[in-house]
């Protein structure tokens, strides 16, 4: 599902707002949006996301409205997206192809299961709260991330420097800047800090946790020298080879501005990149059970 779909999700149930979810789940044949194609319909009847346009979109509009009325939890729309086609379900559009949509009413006083299987927004701890981050941080949230800013100092790690961020944590040392979190394999890992020391500090802790992404800031020589000392360390070439360092795509970035939109293109791509190898695992998987 779209991470910005998810967390709109998210945030009607954090405000009580009940809503439908609309979603492909199975097709066969030339539909214009494939399965896991998703709209949302608040009360207000607003969508979010689409199912594929045309008369099949507004069909679903009009099962929503109903569904939001009638509050009944699940119902499932069979459609021929085929002109010569006729009878319950038939739509006169030129695919040709069909598509199961399923609809989920959430009340968001009680959510049920919808909460454990709608994936949430992408995640991205970023630790240092200096220019990088700051510039670095807004670009992520419109690409439908959710931050948390990490720094040893709480004028760097606040509110008011960071108001749109998920979460701002101040730790005594970086030695320490795990304690109060918890990624895991779709986290995004991006080390900022101010300082050689602060760089190596994070990154000898982040490598030991589960991510999708590990970037760092600085040159070729000065991370060459922490890997170096990584290495002494027991560290793996494995294991460094998977940071992405220096951080951001190649764009002959100088300014904060500049570098953090190079690091959210990099983040962008590598999440792409995670989702695609994430959903062919699952194929996988599901072809496995298919076979047993």
């Amino acid at each position: 599902m779209a991470d910005k779909i998810s967390y709109i999700a998210r945030k009607f149930i954090e405000e009580d707002v009940p809503f439908v979810i609309a979603r492909v789940i199975a097709t066969k044949g030339s539909t214009p949006r494939k399965r896991d194609a998703v709209l949302l319909m608040n009360f207000e009847e607003k969508t979010w996301g689409t199912v594929g346009g045309g008369l099949l979109e507004a069909e679903t509009e009009r099962h929503c409205r109903e569904q939001l009325k009638t509050k009944e939890k699940v119902k499932t729309y069979e459609f021929m997206l085929d002109e010569k086609k006729s009878g319950e379900g038939a739509l006169e559009m030129g695919c040709g192809g069909d598509a199961t949509i399923r609809i989920e009413y959430v009340d968001p006083k009680n959510p049920g299961s919808f909460v454990e299987n709608f994936k949430g927004t992408s995640r991205a701890y970023i630790f240092g709260g200096g220019h990088v981050a700051q510039a670095l941080d807004p670009v992520l949230r419109h690409v439908d991330f959710e931050t948390t800013i990490i720094d040893d100092r709480k004028e760097y790690a606040n509110a008011t420097r960071f108001p749109h961020a998920r979460e701002c944590i101040v730790c005594d040392d970086f030695d320490n800047c795990f304690n109060n979190i918890e990624p895991d394999e779709d986290s995004f890992l991006i080390i900022v800090t101010r300082g050689h020391k602060g760089d190596l500090q994070v990154l000898r802790q982040a490598l030991r946790k589960p991510h999708a992404y590990l970037g760092m800031i600085g040159s070729r020589r000065k991370n060459a020298l922490l890997f170096e000392q990584l290495k002494k360390e027991g560290f793996t070439e494995e294991e460094l080879e998977g940071v992405y360092t220096p951080i951001g795509l190649e764009i002959k970035s100088e300014t904060p501005e500049e570098i953090g939109v190079s690091i959210a293109a990099e983040i962008i791509k590598v999440r792409a990149e995670h989702n695609e190898s994430a959903a062919a695992e699952k194929h996988a998987e599901t072809l496995g059970r298919l076979h047993e």
